[in-house]
């Protein structure tokens, strides 16, 4: 019966070193496979002859044990790690990234009830209208906010630039507008005032508008009250008046005699 060299009667023969291998192989493959779960790999993917494919680093192999050793090895590791990098680089720094804003949804219950009225000022003829909203179910840490919108911002109406629209907001109420002309807005002392009564719960917004004669028209400067002194170069020598000419000094003119 032939036996391997080295081997003993009554026993295997001796395991060669490639048989060796495959062993090691097997032991490690059934080891990965109890402590790693393929299914969370997602780099592993199963081709349609049945080989398996790793989609990092493009490579195919015949057995999952193979497809375990690939992961284990050189090439493998070297793209994770630049996959990672390039993934790091991507996103910003956790210290400067920029938080978004979180709003919270709330469910609106309807407009809000308010009142318009018309006023002339009777010292400066400036036209003005007082808007009062009442807002009984808003949130007592919040506060109603108001803003002027051109006419070719809203999507509701065909743009119009004879007129402007006027919004308040304040949750849980919907968003409302007013259409006013598009004219200039006082906006000095005394003409632009909003108040909010946190008692009453309502929002008071009174404007004015500027006159049609209002311009603002550029200070001048008030006239120096000396005038600044001629250079030093000119000496005592006249200056030329407009329309009159002095013809210049004779060159080597003879010395008159006294």
């Amino acid at each position: 019966m032939f036996r391997d060299f080295g081997s003993k009667a009554g026993s295997g023969g001796q395991q060669s070193a490639s048989l060796a291998n495959v062993d090691r192989r097997e032991r490690q493959t059934q080891l990965a496979l109890e402590n790693i779960d393929l299914e969370k790999d997602p780099y592993i993917m199963k081709n349609h002859i049945g080989k398996y494919e790793c989609k990092l680093c493009l490579t195919q192999h015949n057995t999952i044990g193979n497809y375990m050793a690939h992961t284990q090895g050189r090439r493998h590791k070297y793209n994770l790690h630049k996959r990672i990098a390039a993934d790091q680089k991507d996103t910003p720094i956790k210290g400067i990234q920029k938080q978004e804003k979180m709003f919270k949804k709330t469910l609106k219950i309807g407009r809000p009830g308010y009142t318009v009225s018309k006023k002339i000022n009777p010292e400066t003829k400036q036209k003005s209208l007082i808007f009062v909203i009442q807002y009984p179910e808003i949130d007592k840490e919040l506060q109603p906010r108001f803003r002027i919108m051109s006419s070719y911002e809203q999507k509701q109406e065909p743009p119009n630039p004879k007129y402007q629209y006027l919004l308040f907001a304040a949750d849980p109420y919907e968003t409302i507008a007013f259409k006013i002309p598009n004219k200039p807005i006082d906006r000095g002392e005394g003409k632009f005032i909003t108040e909010w009564d946190k008692d009453t719960y309502s929002m008071t917004l009174k404007l004015h508008f500027q006159k049609e004669d209002q311009k603002q028209i550029p200070k001048i400067p008030p006239p120096s009250a000396k005038l600044p002194p001629p250079p030093s170069s000119l000496g005592t020598r006249k200056l030329a008046l407009p329309g009159k000419v002095i013809p210049p000094p004779p060159i080597n003119a003879p010395l008159r005699k006294q």
